[in-house]
C-alpha cells in the first residue's frame, strides 16, 4: 500500500501517494472490525486491528502530532512540541534512565520518543513495533537526525518478543500497550526481557474509576475511543494496576497525569481550547474539530477527483469520531490517556 511513501518527508504527500486499491481494501478491512461490538473477536485479531489502523493513520497522526504520537500535560504558553518532549523527559526521569543504559521502547511508533529520550539521556534505545510502515519511517527519521548509533528498531510483536530474558536495563511503553489483547500478558513480556532490579514504566490508556459500564453514554464513549484509535478492548485503571502486579512487578508509583489540575487539559489540542494566541502553534489548529472538518472536506474533494486514495475520507471521519470521543471522555473524567505506572522487577 505504501510503495515509497515511507521515504516521503511530507506526511500529507505520503498520505496522498498510497496505492489506491490497497488503501481501499485496508479501509474496508478496518471498518469491518467494528460492524458489531465484539471485543473478544477484536482481541483475537489485535495484530490485524492495530496494523490496519496504523497503515491508515500514521500519516494523519504526523500531520497533527509530528513524530510523537501521544498526549501530554500543558503549561501556560507551552508549545505543543515542547510539551510532548517534556512528557517524555518526565518518563525518563521517573525511570532514572542513565547514560549508556540499554532501554526498550515497546510500541515505538515512528520513534519520536525513542529519539528524544536517547538524545536527552545518552542511553541506547531499541524500539519494537509490529507495523512495517512505521518502522520504515522511524529508521528514516533516525538516520536524518544522526541518532542511528543510539536508536534502532526491530519489527516484532510486543506480545511475543524475540529478545532473550534479562536483556534490557529499562523498559517503557507510551500509550501503546492499550493495543494489546491482554495487559497482563504484555506486561509479562516487559518483565521477562527486563534485567532484575530494572524499571518498567508505562503511560496507559484506561477508563477511570468514574467510568460506569452500565451507563450507556459512558459505554458509547468507550466504544468511540476504541473504534477511532484501533483499540481491541480498553481496560479500567483498576484492571491495569492488577495486571502490572500480576505480571510480577512491584508497583512503586502510580498517578493519573490528567488529574494534576492543569489549566490547559490534555485534550486541548483536540478540543481547540488553547488560548487564541496559540492557534499558530504546531498542530494547535489542525488537530481541532474545525481543523479536522476542514481536512475531511479537502480529502473528500481530492478523493472525488482521484487525487487521493479511495477510502481516505472515510478513514478521516473515523479518526475524527475517535477524537470527538476522546474529548468527551476527558471532559466527563471517565477516560485518561496518561495513567502512569512505574514498576520494579525484583532482584534475584
Amino acid at each position: 500500500m505504501h510503495a515509497k511513501t515511507a521515504e516521503e518527508q511530507s506526511p500529507f504527500l505520503a498520505m496522498l501517494k498510497k496505492d489506491n486499491d490497497s488503501h481501499r481494501e485496508v479501509t474496508k478491512k478496518y471498518v469491518g472490525f467494528w460492524q458489531e461490538d465484539e471485543r473478544d473477536g477484536r482481541k483475537q485479531n489485535y495484530m490485524s486491528v492495530a496494523n490496519s489502523f496504523y497503515d491508515l493513520a500514521t500519516d494523519m497522526y504526523e500531520q497533527g502530532w509530528a513524530q510523537s504520537f501521544h498526549f501530554s500535560r500543558f503549561a501556560i504558553n507551552e508549545p505543543l512540541l515542547q510539551a510532548l518532549a517534556r512528557h517524555e523527559h518526565y518518563l525518563a526521569y521517573m525511570m532514572n534512565i542513565k547514560k549508556d543504559m540499554t532501554v526498550l521502547d515497546m510500541g515505538c511508533g515512528i520513534g519520536g520518543p525513542a529519539r528524544e529520550i536517547a538524545a536527552f539521556t545518552k542511553c541506547k534505545v531499541v524500539g519494537v513495533n509490529n507495523n512495517g510502515y512505521q518502522i520504515q519511517r522511524a529508521v528514516a527519521y533516525t538516520e536524518k537526525a544522526g541518532l542511528d548509533g543510539h536508536v534502532s528498531f526491530v519489527k516484532n510483536d510486543f506480545m511475543a518478543m524475540e529478545f532473550p530474558d534479562n536483556s534490557f536495563d529499562a523498559v517503557y511503553a507510551i500509550e501503546s500497550t492499550v493495543h494489546a489483547p491482554s495487559l497482563q500478558k504484555v506486561y509479562e513480556q516487559a518483565y521477562r526481557v527486563l534485567k532484575p532490579g530494572g524499571t518498567f514504566a508505562v503511560y496507559e490508556w484506561v477508563m477511570t474509576d468514574t467510568y460506569d459500564e452500565y451507563n450507556p453514554a459512558h459505554s458509547a464513549i468507550r466504544l468511540g475511543i476504541e473504534r477511532g484509535n484501533g483499540i481491541p478492548a480498553m481496560m479500567t485503571r483498576k484492571h491495569a494496576i492488577e495486571a502490572i502486579k500480576a505480571a510480577g512487578f512491584v508497583l512503586e508509583h502510580a498517578e493519573d497525569q490528567a488529574e494534576m489540575g492543569d489549566q490547559i487539559p490534555w485534550y486541548a489540542p483536540l478540543a481547540g481550547e488553547f488560548p487564541t494566541g496559540r492557534l499558530l502553534d504546531f498542530g494547535a489548529l489542525r488537530t481541532t474539530k474545525l481543523g479536522r472538518v476542514t481536512v475531511n472536506i479537502l480529502l473528500s474533494v481530492l478523493e472525488t477527483f482521484r487525487l487521493a486514495p479511495s477510502g481516505i475520507a472515510e478513514m478521516a471521519r473515523e479518526f475524527s469520531y475517535g477524537a470527538d470521543n476522546l474529548v468527551r471522555g476527558g471532559k466527563e473524567g471517565i477516560f485518561t490517556p496518561m495513567y502512569l505506572m512505574v514498576g520494579k522487577k525484583p532482584e534475584i
